[in-house]
């Protein structure tokens, strides 16, 4: 508009100034175009169209309407082809800034997109960017950030390979204590004494056993999945609610399911891990008294399957409920070394589930409780 305005202020200044130097002998009619003898004077005079010659007032009223006609015209026509040229090159302006930004941006959105997934999943941590191109500030960028990525992937590694190691390391010696307080309960001389000791201590020996398996399937979980095969989790449901049958029916709890088709893809053995967690977590955190189900189902969506393992239990708060999937958090009472379970089972959970590509939401039912779902992605196949 500025560049218009100034177009237009020194195109109409110029245009008056040229006029102003040739009134003065010009010889033409208006309508016939034809030259007229040059007068005596410098006086300014026309020809009309019947050959009569106009002078005096006559002649510069002739002469200022056409400077005036041809003025105007002049002027609509720069106006108007001046904006259809302003138009034109300001949308050539923005199609090419638009190509030329994309172009530079995209390297951006990559990098975004990388960090987006890795943060979703600790799984993902293999990703890089790999960036090629220019030695730009981009490039730069993205490099730092493989190299970021790349360390934390080793030592994110490193920390699982310890605890795989030392839980390998620690079912030895408790293998070992467990066979030495067998084989002295077992003695023929053994006192009351010594047997209410024993199994006192096979307690402990078994919940320290737990939680080193705990901590290998939490260590297995949190790997990348080398391999996947088909799995439906309808299969899943049916499995272990007839392995977990006889504890629901000795806990006083109704075991509750409703297998739906629901197909995916992953490692078969930790799915089943995902599912028994969920199951027995719900069916050993259950009221002592009134209502006591646990609910199980699968089913499938249109881009994903779902397991909801839904229970009565003690009421939660809601602030609590994302703390229940650390690991070693238990609520109250139960984070006593005697309270149930090792403190792994949901963040099992929720490692198999991410490792997956997947998502875990939990939620208080209302007088109890929660309702836990699992999503997973679906396999169209």
């Amino acid at each position: 508009m500025l560049l218009l305005g100034v177009t237009y202020a020194l195109f109409s200044a110029n245009l008056g100034q040229q006029y102003r130097v040739i009134m003065k002998g010009t010889y033409l009619s208006p309508e016939s175009g034809r030259t007229a003898p040059p007068p005596p004077s410098n006086d300014v005079y026309v020809m009309n169209k019947d050959g009569a010659v106009l002078t005096g007032s006559d002649a510069e009223r002739v002469m200022q309407q056409q400077r005036e006609q041809v003025r105007q015209a002049a002027i609509k026509s720069m106006l108007t082809q001046g904006s259809i040229a302003l138009l034109a090159v300001g949308a050539l302006a923005a199609g090419f800034g638009w190509l030329v930004a994309g172009r530079v941006l995209a390297p951006l959105h990559r990098v975004t997109d990388t960090a987006r997934r890795i943060a979703a999943s600790p799984a993902a941590l293999h990703e890089r960017i790999g960036l090629r191109g220019p030695d730009d500030e981009v490039k730069n960028l993205a490099d730092a950030f493989d190299t970021m990525v790349e360390r934390l992937d080793h030592s994110f590694d490193g920390q699982r390979r310890f605890v795989a190691n030392a839980s390998h390391e620690l079912r030895t010696p408790l293998t070992l204590g467990r066979a030495l307080v067998e084989v002295a309960m077992h003695r023929r001389t053994a006192s009351a004494d010594v047997k209410e000791l024993g199994e006192s201590l096979l307690t402990i020996n078994a919940r320290h056993e737990q939680l080193i398996e705990g901590l290998l399937i939490l260590a297995d979980s949190e790997k990348q999945l080398t391999a996947v095969y088909p799995v439906n989790l309808s299969d899943v449901v049916t499995h272990v609610a007839g392995q977990l049958s006889s504890e629901a029916a000795a806990a006083g709890v109704e075991l509750i399911r409703g297998p739906g088709d629901a197909p995916t893809k992953g490692d078969a053995l930790l799915l089943e891990r995902l599912v028994h967690n969920l199951v027995e977590n719900g069916i050993r955190h259950n009221q002592p008294d009134g209502e006591r189900w646990v609910r199980v189902l699968s089913k499938r969506t249109a881009d994903h399957v779902q397991v909801v393992v839904t229970n009565t239990g003690p009421e939660i708060p809601p602030y609590e409920v994302e703390s229940l999937f650390k690991p070693f958090y238990r609520l109250g009472a139960e984070r006593l070394v005697g309270g149930k379970g090792a403190g792994l089972g949901l963040s099992i959970v929720r490692s198999v589930a991410e490792a997956h590509g997947g998502t875990v939401d939990a939620v208080p039912r209302a007088g109890g409780g929660l309702e836990i779902t699992v999503v997973l992605p679906v396999d169209p196949g």
